[in-house]
């Protein structure tokens, strides 16, 4: 499933993909530790996000309690590929020497690069 998903919806999937489930006032105080956010803000998310098949609810008592349907490795994939087919068009290599060029790289993000790229090169030889 591909989903497109705003920050900040992004960050409420963060807390549903952490917690399991959490109720609307529980994601808003989860969001408003690094920057205040409006509860009525959360509350429209929320209903997007369910209008977009990414997460579901129960009701308990009179409270609704969120859960997520998509996984973060499915909107992590989604967002990899549109970002490469968009800006990249489709060049892996592009937007690898674009981060590397750009960004800082520690030494163990090196030492883990050039392992995911030995194995993808051995993969390929099979």
């Amino acid at each position: 499933m591909s989903v497109s998903l705003g920050s900040v919806q992004l960050r409420i999937m963060q807390v549903l993909w952490t917690e399991g489930e959490a109720t609307a006032r529980r994601i808003t105080d989860a969001l408003s530790e690094s920057s205040p956010i409006a509860h009525s803000t959360v509350q429209t998310l929320l209903r997007k996000l369910e209008a977009k098949k990414a997460i579901t609810h129960i009701q308990q008592d009179r409270t609704f309690v969120f859960r997520p349907l998509i996984a973060e490795n499915e909107v992590t994939r989604s967002a990899a590929q549109d970002l490469l087919a968009r800006v990249f068009q489709g060049s892996l290599s592009g937007l690898m020497a674009h981060l590397l060029e750009s960004e800082e790289v520690s030494e163990s993000e090196m030492k883990r690069l050039r392992e995911l790229i030995e194995s993808k090169a051995k993969e390929s030889k099979k």
